[in-house]
């Protein structure tokens, strides 16, 4: 029987079980080697707070775009670190912080494609 899906510490988006993991699904943290080797840093740490901030200076139910985060956290090379951004988005989601959206309505964050916005959670 699969036990239920994980986080990805890294990007944050879903790991669904796999056979190959039955003996060690409790240490698996990681969806892929790629996230294995480019684990969360302190810049990715500062993405969080800056996302953080920049809601906790807004109305309660409004949201912002992850680039306005990476602007505030890099404001040079801002554009470079716009997955980075969304990145630390999906690692809040998992925690539970803040909400992904998408024309209004909270998607999920491992299949979302295109422009999304950013709010505390409901």
């Amino acid at each position: 029987m699969p036990l239920p899906d994980k986080t990805c510490a890294a990007c944050g988006r879903r790991i669904e079980w796999r056979k190959k993991w039955e003996r060690c699904w409790d240490e698996v943290r990681f969806c892929s080697d790629a996230c294995r080797r480019n684990k969360p840093s302190g810049e990715d740490r500062r993405l969080e707070d800056a996302i953080l901030e920049l809601l906790s200076k807004r109305a309660g139910d409004a949201t912002i775009c992850p680039s306005e985060a990476a602007r505030a956290a890099f404001p040079e090379v801002w554009r470079e670190r716009m997955e980075d951004a969304r990145r630390a988005a999906r690692r809040l989601v998992a925690t539970g912080v803040i909400e992904i959206t998408q024309g209004g309505r909270v998607v999920d964050p491992s299949t979302a494609k295109g422009p999304v916005r950013l709010r505390r959670r409901r």
